[in-house]
């Protein structure tokens, strides 16, 4: 299975790629349980894209490919926006009261944590986040 969808940088957005998320989870027959924390994870990330990639008020192309071979889910979020490495990030310390923290983070731990791998690439002027999960296809 290969899809993909390619969003504008918007807020709104985001009900298109829940629905995205949605379907490959109803076409796979994955659990509600991974069904949420995989759209949790695309939502962090394309919301930090839409937040800090690009200068406000201009509008561009968010793309969202996924593959899978059966065993395994690949996610590839790409944009041309600044280049930033969210895997170089510093793990949140989740032992330290939530008001005492640094702002900004959580997002970057909670998809590191909840997917198998998360890597970055920078390629001909594109932000290239590719994240993995193991799944059991029913």
């Amino acid at each position: 299975m290969s899809k993909e969808i390619i969003i504008k940088n918007q807020l709104d957005e985001l009900e298109r790629i829940n629905q995205f998320i949605e379907e490959i989870g109803e076409e796979l027959g994955l659990d509600m349980e991974l069904q949420m924390n995989l759209n949790l994870v695309i939502e962090e990330m394309v919301v930090n894209v839409i937040s800090y990639a690009y200068p406000e008020g201009t509008e561009n192309n968010i793309g969202l490919t996924v593959n899978s071979n059966g065993m395994e889910l690949t996610f590839v979020l790409s944009d041309n926006g600044k280049e930033f490495d969210p895997t170089l990030m510093e793990d949140t310390d989740t032992d330290v009261n939530p008001a005492d923290r640094r702002i900004g983070g959580m997002g970057i731990y909670i998809v590191k944590h909840i997917m198998d791998t998360v890597s970055y690439q920078r390629q001909q002027g594109k932000n290239l986040l590719t994240m993995t999960k193991k799944i059991v296809v029913s």
